[in-house]
């Protein structure tokens, strides 16, 4: 599989084409003629790797969010949930593919799970639609929270969503409504409810899911109310660039935590959540347990009112 790099990768990639060719003249010439050239090589690439990921800007992390080999939310669910049974439609319009959810369990325990998917290629993006989710997407999550408060089940959701789909029969068939259904939803839930940005979490279309009484964020995901290039546009005229824009909406892990936005910031690997999918799974899933863990036991009034104290604290701090 073609490894995908990013403009600020480039001096590693060329260290790994290299790493490469030697392997080859390796194979050819017997004997590991050059086992301690690529040996250092690989040392130094790594250590490019570690040091590029320690300094990333705004944009660069808007870039590495967006990376297509990034783990999607089918990757969190076939690593982390047990016996997933997914449910389909929101009884009411069809089956927006851009929304996933069903039943299943982590680590034992039964839980209900909704995600973006946005697909990884030509086929898989179109079946669901980019990860631009429609109104039918946002009532589907509503009828699987619903579910899961009947049946008392923690509600898990994956965030990772650029925004909600803004063509004609999206707005024809009320996705404003069926955003703010799904996020009072949310809010009101008498279940734990905990969110993970994995990606991009795009405006209304990603805190429709997301209002929950915990909210992590990947090291490397960003959470804004639109894309950089969409505030470029709107705001600036474009007159400045999306990296600038990018820079000036604070919407990296690390400046959400400062806000208080996000609750949690879980480490990616040298090189972002891509590059070591299986030690991304082990440190989410670990996540995601202590938080679930650190909700059981508390009473619908007691998560509720936990809730709203989160949410109206965003944008209190240093206020008197």
């Amino acid at each position: 599989m073609a490894v995908h790099y990013l403009e600020f990768e480039r001096p590693i990639a060329d260290l790994e084409t290299k790493i490469e060719e030697l392997s080859k003249l390796s194979e050819t010439a017997g004997g590991g003629a050059f086992d301690a050239e690529i040996e250092a090589l690989r040392e130094r690439a790594q250590t490019l790797r570690r040091e590029a990921y320690a300094k990333l800007d705004a944009w660069q992390k808007t870039q590495v969010a967006r990376h297509p080999d990034r783990p999607h939310f089918v990757d969190y669910c076939e690593a982390l949930i047990e016996e997933f049974v997914e449910l389909h439609g929101d009884r009411t319009f069809g089956d927006d593919q851009a929304v996933i959810g069903g039943l299943g369990r982590f680590r034992g325990r039964p839980v209900v799970v909704i995600g973006n998917e946005k697909g990884k290629d030509t086929v898989t993006r179109v079946k669901h639609n980019f990860g631009y989710a429609r109104p039918e997407g946002y009532r589907k999550a509503v009828r699987l929270m619903d579910l899961a408060e009947r049946f008392n089940l923690p509600v898990i959701s994956f965030v990772d969503i650029a925004g909600a789909y803004p063509g004609v029969a999206s707005e024809e068939r009320g996705v404003a409504e069926a955003i703010a259904r799904s996020m009072e939803k949310c809010l009101l839930l008498g279940v734990p409810n905990v969110a993970i940005i994995t990606g991009e979490g795009g405006s209304g279309g990603a805190i429709a899911i997301a209002a929950a009484n915990r909210v992590l964020i990947l090291e490397h995901a960003i959470y804004s109310v639109i894309t950089p290039e969409g505030a470029n546009s709107i705001i600036w005229r474009g007159a400045r660039t999306p990296a600038e824009a990018a820079k000036a909406m604070k919407i990296t892990a690390q400046d959400l935590l400062g806000m208080k936005i996000v609750d949690r910031i879980i480490e990616e690997p040298a090189g972002g959540a891509h590059s070591d999918v299986e030690a991304t799974m082990a440190s989410v899933g670990d996540a995601l347990d202590e938080e679930l863990k650190a909700l059981e036991g508390l009473s619908p009034e007691e998560l509720k009112a936990r809730r709203s104290e989160r949410f109206y604290a965003i944008g209190r701090s240093g206020l008197q």
